[in-house]
């Protein structure tokens, strides 16, 4: 049996469309920390929400992904093969009295600021339809550091509340499957984006509760187009152009303060480049006054 190395890091894309600039800067991102640790690098297509999925996205940001020369250690893991152990944590945390089945509307928690903190559903039970299932979090201060941005805390029950494990529709939450994925597949470090930094306190919470190896977490800012708004599928964000992938390379990397060649031909010898004097703490920490020219 071959041991874990030391460092294990992750891209974990939803493929609910092509793939674009500010997730390539997150792809490139956790690659270089990964190599630059002397690690294995995953990625983990996260298809666990299909209203929201994009027939053949999950295809073609893989091969997206190997143009640009981010070609993973292992085969991709897919959340949609992965629902036995979801189903087994849930099924532990609902065996130790850690879950509620709730019918709360969101017209229901307007009156809390939209966020469930009684510890058991206000809303009268609906026999003819099925519940979601909330985790009954504390009132507890989780701690964390993060590689890049310091220290971090987060009241739990104050900013998530009593947070879905498992919807209405019986599909399972991001949280959940985040959780029990990172453990499965041995990671050791998450390096995301900085719109999922307010998930690490439910994340440690639940590897806690499930007595699962809580990685570190590095979180990168996020790419914002003119109006300050995150680079996301859901702003149209253009998709990078897998043919012709050393500008959007280029310009990943100078995004993340990243200095590289520019005379490099290829994708693998602008990253090898690109590793030489790198080192995490050099990477950009906030998204203030960056752009992106690609």
């Amino acid at each position: 049996m071959t041991a874990t190395p030391r460092y294990r890091g992750r891209f974990a894309p939803s493929p609910t469309g092509a793939l674009h600039f500010g997730s390539l800067v997150a792809a490139v991102g956790s690659w270089l920390v990964a190599r630059h640790a002397g690690g294995e690098w995953l990625v983990r297509i996260e298809d666990i929400d299909p209203p929201r999925e994009v027939p053949g996205s999950a295809a073609s940001i893989l091969a997206t992904l190997g143009a640009f020369g981010l070609s993973p250690d292992r085969p991709p893991v897919y959340q949609s093969q992965r629902q036995e152990g979801y189903a087994v944590a849930f099924d532990r945390l609902r065996e130790n009295g850690q879950l509620f089945p709730c019918w709360c509307s969101r017209t229901d928690l307007a009156s809390q600021g939209g966020v469930h903190r009684d510890g058991r559903c206000i809303a009268t039970p609906d026999p003819s339809r099925l519940p979601a299932w909330r985790l009954l979090t504390p009132d507890l201060l989780i701690h964390w550091h993060d590689d890049l941005l310091g220290s971090q805390s987060e009241n739990l029950r104050e900013v998530a509340g009593d947070f879905v494990i498992r919807r209405v529709e019986g599909l399972w939450s991001y949280q959940l499957a985040c959780v029990v994925d990172d453990a499965d597949q041995g990671i050791t470090h998450v390096v995301r984006g900085a719109d999922l930094l307010d998930s690490t306190a439910r994340q440690i919470h639940l590897q806690r509760l499930l007595a699962l190896p809580t990685p570190g977490y590095l979180h990168l800012p996020l790419v914002l187009d003119a109006e300050g708004r995150k680079l996301s599928k859901s702003t149209a964000a253009l998709p990078v152009d897998a043919a012709d992938p050393l500008p959007a390379l280029r310009a990943a990397l100078d995004w993340l303060g990243v200095l590289a060649p520019s005379t490099a031909a290829t994708p693998e010898t602008v990253l090898r480049d690109a590793l030489h004097g790198f080192g995490p703490a050099s990477l950009r920490r906030s998204s203030l006054g960056a752009t992106a020219t690609l």
